[in-house]
């Protein structure tokens, strides 16, 4: 009997062992997951940043973040790349800047069909119910690239694997959690628009000619359109040689309006391969000029019209025009890149309107976004409103494709969903103008504007879809008004749990990366006016 154990043994381990075999066998044979996917290098979020995948199984990989061709050099919304055991690939990536989580799709080797999420929900999101997602399929890349582009398609393929991994964005040292720290680094980011801000309106008297201008402040004070107003001449050479300080081709375009000149300055980057296509980012640089005495008397800033600082208005929208300058002179953009800081549009829109009448011949605008007096809105206790247009009426949506495309961005890198929610509800039940108004807790409102009280209308006029940001407009005291001053814009940006300084830091930060993405996609793919 005891030379029958072994044998028993034997046989058992082998039955055991067989089954064993057996379901390895049906792993490593069956679809791959994200155990078969490796990612070397740092996993940074808000910065272009490298990293190698490696395959240790057949497999392809759905990018679903901005990527960088190797072959052409830019920028590209996405890509399917294709894999073989034990081989690899570089990547150059822009991974989301304010949601900390980051997603591959994993399929088949081969695969070209495949789920994406939709737009107003997050990667996370749709994990978590994949109902309202739509599909996309592999595409010729129109760069004469190396990697596949991504298009809308009717079939998503089947079920996918997903690997999540988390991500962290670079801070910088010598600031707190009072200060916007987390705010504060990346390709852009709003702790610097913030510093633009607190530069230009610094208030502090001075009487050196060297950095000291007619206003005699340290900042550039007092941009008030008028031929002999010595301090908006002096905002316009300093703007000037910053814009020609990021290698941009600048030029100061002046056009007479019948009593003053308008000027606008403008930085220019040529494309790559659509020169005569123009992608515009605009904010005006004037300020509401005096015209009452009594804003100037102690006690009475928010009864008369006029400011000398604007710091709202729009100092904010310069700072973040000066911002995606700085970061996109040297991107290798395929249409060309207009940064314009307009003037005289508190007295009806001169500057935009000008520009947008005298386009050269041959020229076409693609898109323009607008950033005026964003700040006073999320995560303070105020809405951010994100309008775009032309809108055609009250009843639909007449810009479906730059509607989608604010909510892709939003939903997702910027982590809005849930305060884009609030915000569509707001919109259907209340309309534009207590979004302008009132207060409101965790509130961001995507919607095609009825009025156009701003620069993308002239814009709007010559057919061009439009992009634009606000925060509160009418229901600030010192809009127009001499108290429109840093300080205190920071005091309407308190809230429980963060400083005015961190939540303007923060909404500085949504804003200029959301115009920054939205760029990004308009360079590969313009959103066309579909009225």
């Amino acid at each position: 009997m005891t030379s029958r154990v072994p044998t028993v043994f034997l046989m058992v381990f082998l039955l055991l062992g067989t089954a064993f075999s057996g379901c390895f066998g049906s792993e490593d044979s069956g679809p791959p997951t994200a155990k078969h996917l490796t990612i070397n290098g740092p996993l940074i979020a808000g910065d272009w940043s490298g990293v190698t995948l490696v395959a240790n199984a057949d497999l392809s990989v759905y990018i679903p973040y901005f990527v960088l061709d190797p072959g052409s050099q830019r920028a590209q919304n996405g890509t399917v790349l294709n894999l073989k055991s034990g081989t690899s690939e570089d990547v150059e990536w822009l991974l989301p800047p304010r949601n900390l989580e980051a997603i591959l799709l994993i399929g088949n080797y081969g695969r070209t069909d495949w789920p994406v999420r939709a737009a107003n929900e997050s990667w996370q999101d749709w994990m978590a119910d994949s109902s309202n997602g739509g599909a996309v399929t592999t595409a010729l890349n129109e760069d004469n690239g190396t990697w596949d582009w991504l298009i809308p398609h009717d079939s998503d393929g089947g079920s996918v694997a997903t690997k999540t991994f988390e991500t962290v964005r670079p801070q910088r040292s010598d600031l707190t959690m009072d200060d916007g720290v987390d705010a504060s680094d990346g390709w852009v980011d709003g702790r610097s628009v913030y510093e633009w801000v607190d530069f230009i309106t610094d208030e502090t008297p001075c009487d050196d000619v060297i950095t000291c201008g007619p206003d005699g402040a340290v900042g550039y004070l007092d941009r008030h359109i008028g031929n002999q107003n010595p301090s908006y001449e002096d905002a316009i050479d300093y703007f000037e040689g910053v814009l020609t300080g990021f290698g941009l081709r600048t030029e100061v375009h002046r056009y007479w309006t019948g009593t003053v000149w308008a000027v606008n300055v403008c930085g220019y980057k040529d494309g790559s391969m659509f020169a005569d296509e123009w992608l515009v980012f605009g904010g005006h640089f004037d300020i509401a000029p005096y015209a009452t005495p009594t804003s100037l008397l102690p006690g009475l800033e928010q009864t008369g019209y006029g400011t000398r600082t604007g710091a709202y208005d729009n100092t904010a929208g310069s700072a973040m025009v000066l911002t995606t300058a700085g970061a996109l002179a040297d991107f290798d953009a395929r249409r060309t890149m207009v940064f314009c800081l307009w003037s005289s549009e508190e007295e009806g829109l001169w500057g935009s309107s000008a520009f947008a009448d005298s386009v050269p011949s041959g020229v076409t605008i693609s898109n323009y976004l607008n950033l005026d007096m964003a700040g006073i809105n999320y995560p303070g206790n105020y809405a951010l409103s994100v309008y775009l247009g032309p809108d055609g009426s009250g009843d639909v949506i007449d810009q479906p494709g730059m509607f989608h495309l604010a909510e892709w961005i939003g939903s997702d890198a910027l982590d809005l969903a849930y305060q884009m929610e609030r915000g569509a509800a707001e919109w259907a039940a209340v309309g534009e103008d207590p979004l302008w108004q009132q207060q409101y807790e965790d509130t961001v409102a995507i919607y095609e504007s009825p009025t156009a009280r701003s620069d993308h209308d002239p814009f709007q006029q010559i057919g061009v879809a439009t992009l634009g940001w606000n925060g509160v407009v009418d229901g600030y005291p010192c809009y127009h008004k001499t108290c429109d001053r840093l300080s205190e814009v920071e005091e309407y940006m308190v809230t429980d749990n963060a400083t005015g300084v961190a939540n303007l830091a923060h909404s500085w930060d949504i804003v200029t990366w959301w115009a920054v993405f939205a760029f990004l996609h308009m360079d590969q793919t313009p959103v066309p006016n579909e009225l």
